[in-house]
C-alpha cells in the first residue's frame, strides 16, 4: 500500500500543532524534541513553524505536494498521531481535505490506501 502522505505534507504545512508540554519533556517520558517546540501557555507547547501563518512544521522535509517526510516521525506529538488522512480507515477526513485544499491539492480519493486488487470503500454520501 502506498502512503499518499509521503507525497503530500499539507497537514504539516497548514495546522498549528499544539500539545501538552510533557510530550516534549524527556524527564516526563516525552519523545518530541524540545528544541523543535515553542511555548504557547503554561500547559502547552507547539511545533516550531506552526504557530503563525503561513504554517510549516520545522520537522517537515521536502516539498508539499511532491515528496515529504517527517524528521521526527517516531517521536511526533499526539496531534500528528491523531490526525487521520482521508480514507485511511475507509472514512473521509475533513481536516485532510482542508489542508490539501489550502495547498491547491485535490482531496484524496477513497482508493488512495487500497491495494490494486482489494475492495474499495464506498465514499460517504454527500449532504447538500
Amino acid at each position: 500500500m502506498a502512503n499518499p502522505c509521503l507525497s503530500c505534507g499539507a497537514c504539516c504545512a497548514h495546522f498549528r500543532v499544539a500539545f501538552y508540554w510533557a510530550e516534549a519533556d524527556p524527564f516526563a517520558g516525552g519523545r518530541v524534541p524540545a528544541d523543535l517546540t515553542v511555548p504557547l501557555d503554561r500547559h502547552r507547547v507547539a511545533m516550531k513553524g506552526t504557530v503563525h501563518a503561513p504554517a510549516r512544521c520545522e520537522a517537515l522535509e521536502g516539498q508539499v505536494g511532491a515528496r515529504v517526510s517527517c524528521t521526527i516521525y517516531e517521536g511526533r506529538p499526539g496531534p500528528c498521531r491523531e490526525l487521520k488522512p482521508a480514507w485511511l480507515d475507509g472514512e473521509p477526513s475533513p481536516q485532510c481535505d482542508q489542508a490539501r485544499a489550502a495547498h491547491g491539492l485535490a482531496p484524496l480519493p477513497p482508493e488512495s490506501w487500497d491495494d490494486p486488487g482489494a475492495p474499495r470503500p464506498r465514499p460517504a454520501p454527500r449532504v447538500a
